[in-house]
């Protein structure tokens, strides 16, 4: 998530409908801390985000609350925060940089919505054209990293859940390439393919890492929202931030990145058409527009990413996705 824009206001001004979760918050910090400021985060699609400052006899500090406010992920809210917060504790001494949980409400026992407090991760989303490639490669040697994570049997999150099928993907309404999405769908009508699984952020794209730096000194300072957590085929990770790289920065960049992953160490599926079907996957949950993510994107500053734009970039990408795998 990204920082707001605005300046950090007073809490009694965002305390509509947060009065319980304040008081939550204010009871499990040391004594003589509160919250004395609030910052609303932008670019967020299933939960609101929330920056507080905490200020006590030791100082200052920043921690981030999510919240999860919509009638559909308030009723799995449970599953989803419990899971990012065993997620975050498992990965705490590995080399994927991720906030350390403070506490976690998911049944909104004690707050107005289910909430999970963590510590706030330095850096920020970027989604701008600037160092585009460089940060691509980042990513992929990132997701390398998480694919490599070593899970127990017992500690590994559940397998992995299809975001669209056949019957479900929405094409667009005027499109001068039918066949095309005729064709990505069939592909995906099949059974899935075979697969080695291992552990998957699930919802790894650029809007969901935190960078810090520029030239030589880029770097990736924090990956965030793992509440999709699960277990299942790298190619499903690789294929989800092509899809996000393709929308963002163009087809090309799109095609790139599972190179980029192979070139770090990564391992995908060698028969191109169980690869594709991975891809095709992960893309056509996108179809037509990519709203989902357009919406928090463009209030990020990409007021580039029309739906035309954005169902334009789809359907090449498929076109060159079917050119190379098909």
């Amino acid at each position: 998530m990204a920082r707001g824009g605005e300046n950090p206001d007073v809490v009694g001004s965002d305390r509509g409908g947060w009065a319980r979760t304040h008081a939550w918050v204010e009871k499990g910090l040391p004594e003589g801390d509160r919250i004395d400021a609030v910052e609303r985060l932008r670019g967020g699609w299933t939960s609101e985000m929330r920056r507080l400052r905490v200020t006590g006899p030791g100082g200052s500090r920043w921690l981030v609350l999510r919240s999860f406010v919509k009638p559909f992920f308030v009723m799995h809210a449970e599953g989803l925060l419990t899971r990012e917060a065993d997620i975050l504790s498992l990965l705490g001494d590995t080399q994927v940089p991720t906030a350390v949980v403070h506490s976690v409400d998911a049944k909104a026992t004690n707050c107005d919505h289910p909430s999970l407090l963590m510590s706030l991760l330095p850096g920020s989303v970027r989604l701008d054209g600037r160092s585009a490639t460089q940060r691509a490669e980042l990513l992929a040697r990132q997701l390398v990293r998480i694919h490599q994570v070593s899970v127990p049997p017992e500690q590994r999150p559940r397998n992995y859940q299809a975001w669209t099928a056949a019957d479900r993907v929405r094409m667009p309404e005027v499109t001068g390439r039918p066949e095309l999405w005729q064709r990505a769908v069939e592909i995906i009508r099949q059974e899935p393919p075979a697969f080695r699984p291992c552990f998957l952020h699930r919802d790894f794209h650029p809007g969901n890492v935190l960078f810090a730096g520029h030239g030589n000194e880029l770097r990736i300072t924090g990956v965030v929202d793992w509440v999709e957590t699960s277990w299942g085929p790298a190619d499903l990770d690789v294929a989800h931030c092509s899809t996000a790289l393709a929308l963002l920065h163009g087809p090309s960049m799109g095609m790139r990145f599972a190179d980029c992953y192979l070139a770090e160490g990564g391992v995908l599926a060698e028969d191109p058409a169980a690869h594709l079907y991975w891809r095709m996957l992960d893309a056509l949950a996108f179809a037509p527009d990519a709203e989902k993510v357009a919406v928090p994107w463009r209030e990020l500053g990409r007021d580039d990413l029309t739906p035309d734009l954005l169902t334009s970039r789809l359907e090449e990408y498929l076109q060159r996705l079917c050119d190379r795998y098909g």
